[in-house]
Formats: C-alpha cells, sequence, structure tokens
C-alpha cells in the first residue's frame, strides 16, 4: 500500500521543523545567552541539551530501522518541555530578569518548541504502532519507512563510509547511558533537589 500522497511532504517539513526548533533556536540562544552572562538561561539551556540528546540518539537508531527509535522519538517531544518548564528556581530566576531581548527571544522559542513537542506527540500517536513490528516489516510499511527516509539522509552526509548497523549500535549505548541518568535523576536526585535545578 503506497504512501498517501500528503504523508511524505509532511514528514519531511516535520524533520526541518526540529531541526529550526530543537537544533538552531537554542543553539543561537545557548551563545547568546553565554556572551551575555544570563546564567539563568544558561542552565536551563544546558539541561534542554542533555534531555534533547535523546533526539539525536533517536536518529541514529532509526538509521538502522530499529523500531526502538520510534519510542524514543516520542518520549522525546514529552521530555523536552517538561525539562524547560520544571525547575521552580530557574523560571523564577527568568521572570524576574529586566525585560531584554535575550529574554523574550528565549520565552517565545520555549513557548514554541512546547507547543512543536505537543502537536508532535499527538500527531506521533498513530506511528508508535511501528515500535513493535519486526525489523523487515518496519522497511516494508509504508507509514514505518516515510520517517526513516530523513535520517538515512543523514548518514548519506555524515556517516556514508559507515554501517547502519554500527550506527545503531551507537544509538544503543547512547540509549543506555540517557536511561541510566535519567534513572539516577529520577529514583535518587530529585528526591534530594525536588524542583531547584541548583540545589539551593
Amino acid at each position: 500500500m503506497p504512501n498517501p500522497s500528503w504523508l511524505q511532504p509532511l514528514v519531511w517539513t516535520d524533520y526541518r521543523l526540529a531541526i529550526v526548533f530543537t537544533v538552531l533556536f537554542p543553539l543561537v540562544l545557548s551563545i547568546w545567552a553565554f556572551v551575555s552572562k544570563a546564567e539563568a538561561i544558561q542552565k536551563l539551556l544546558i539541561i534542554y541539551w542533555r534531555v534533547s540528546s535523546l533526539l539525536a540518539i533517536t536518529v541514529y537508531l532509526l538509521i538502522a530501522a530499529m523500531p526502538l527509535g520510534f519510542i524514543s522519538g516520542w518520549l522525546a517531544r514529552i521530555l523536552i518541555p517538561i525539562s524547560l518548564w520544571f525547575w521552580v528556581d530557574l523560571n523564577e530566576e527568568i521572570s524576574e530578569q529586566s525585560p531584554s531581548p535575550l529574554k523574550l527571544t528565549f520565552t517565545s522559542w520555549r513557548w514554541a518548541v512546547s507547543i512543536y513537542c505537543f502537536l508532535g506527540v499527538l500527531a506521533q500517536l498513530p506511528v508508535l504502532s511501528c515500535a513493535f513490528v519486526g525489523h523487515s516489516d518496519l522497511l516494508k510499511t509504508p507509514l514505518c519507512n516515510v520517517w526513516l527516509q530523513a535520517p538515512w539522509l543523514f548518514r548519506e552526509l555524515f556517516h556514508a563510509t559507515t554501517k547502519p548497523w554500527f550506527l545503531g549500535g551507537v544509538g544503543l549505548v547512547g540509549l543506555a547511558i540517557y536511561v541510566i541518568y535519567l534513572t539516577y535523576f529520577v529514583l535518587v536526585r530529585l528526591g534530594k533537589q525536588g524542583r531547584s535545578a541548583t540545589g539551593q
């Protein structure tokens, strides 16, 4: 069964938006916050980069057409907004800052990426079925296959000589480290520090 004519452009649009909202904007904001010495925004963006690394892990899993990548990508869209709004001390410090172009841009991006992730969580609910099929079925199913095309293009551009299975292995190692760190945070650090990013 071929893909609906609207599906492939929609998927590629989503990947493009992901690059803009989850990579380019926060990269510019990180540099801007560092130059401006806006410590609260810097800290929140550092937390963001740690959490959003799950998106990079997802790309490597999907390069190897690992069904697990569909779950990790979906969870990343849930964890990113949480990481941006969870910290009471950083939220207060940012809200108390004097109005500035950096504060306005950061706040606008924080809302925009949160809305983007929320809509992505809803839109990708049907795609979660791809996480529960075998590797060969994943390649044959149009709904699943179309989501693999952008990661495959990424491999052609940046890892053309590297085997997909090796890149998938890198993704699995990254995912294991991510899960260990997240488990430590939930079970240990959260109980000690609560919703304080600085522990104060």
